[in-house]
């Protein structure tokens, strides 16, 4: 199965995503399902995971409603509150949905250490002990407060979305791939190659501005561990769909089995999210 891990839809007149304004350009538009099928076939995607967008339970039964219409939707990744009294209450709704394998807060827009607060924290335990898939949208500025959480939670099953968002414009590499190493070192955090190209410098970019963060998350979490992601409609600000794909595929290590790719594009999603069984 091949599984492009990590993409969005939206409705701009459902008026909650708060970031999506005019001033976002080609964005400020709506994404569906339909508008994303032709280049799913041109590269043999079988499946989507949608992510949400929208700090709102209500983006989140929206996408729900988009899995339950269309075949090629594999899993939802919706967003909870984790420092909210409702959170259990809502959580548990959720989890009955079929379509729902994951929630990702919008850690970026928050305050970098809020992942630590307790009751936060308290919330945590109750995903760990389910074994529930995390998504965490972070900027390397957060790197050190996730660290700090995983030693609190070694055992949280976790995907870190865009690779932490290195600055690749600017041709940083460390401290961030120091701390990413750090992060890999606990056997169930993952790591998404996704949203790159908007990191580098657009829209000047090359293949090649990508390949030594792509090679530094290939070596540190190895095959088993990385997971494709469009990033679509995101992406656009950059590139396009086709670009994204061609410029990842171009930017990964040479010595990579047709296992690994396959396990790339689709059979870790697949196993993160517990999809496709």
């Amino acid at each position: 199965m091949r599984i492009d891990a990590h993409q969005h839809y939206w409705l701009t007149e459902r008026g909650d995503y708060g970031w999506l304004t005019p001033e976002q350009g080609i964005l400020f538009a709506n994404y569906m399902p339909e508008q994303l099928a032709d280049a799913g076939q041109r590269h043999h995607f079988e499946h989507t995971i949608v992510v949400q967008a929208a700090p709102t339970v209500a983006e989140t039964e929206f996408l729900l409603s988009l899995y339950e219409e269309h075949d090629s939707i594999a899993g939802v990744v919706g967003w909870l509150d984790l420092d909210s009294p409702q959170f259990p209450e809502q959580y548990a709704k959720l989890r009955k949905h079929q379509g729902f394998v994951g929630f990702r807060p919008m850690l970026q827009d928050l305050e970098d250490d809020w992942i630590l607060r307790p009751r936060v924290l308290d919330h945590l335990k109750r995903v760990i002990e389910d074994e529930f898939p995390l998504d965490l949208q972070l900027r390397p500025r957060h790197l050190p407060y996730i660290l700090e959480l995983l030693r609190k939670f070694p055992t949280l099953r976790a995907v870190v979305d865009h690779a932490a968002k290195p600055f690749i414009a600017a041709g940083l590499i460390e401290p961030w791939k120091s701390q990413l190493a750090e992060l890999a070192a606990f056997p169930h955090i993952m790591c998404k190659l996704s949203g790159l190209v908007i990191e580098a410098n657009h829209p000047a970019w090359r293949w090649e501005d990508l390949a030594p963060y792509v090679h530094a998350v290939v070596d540190i979490f190895g095959p088993d561990r990385i997971m494709f992601g469009s990033d679509w409609p995101v992406c656009l600000l950059a590139s396009s769909y086709d670009e994204v794909y061609e410029a990842l595929l171009q930017a990964l290590p040479a010595h990579l089995s047709e296992e690994a790719h396959l396990a790339l594009f689709g059979d870790n999603a697949a196993r993160f999210y517990g999809v496709g069984e």
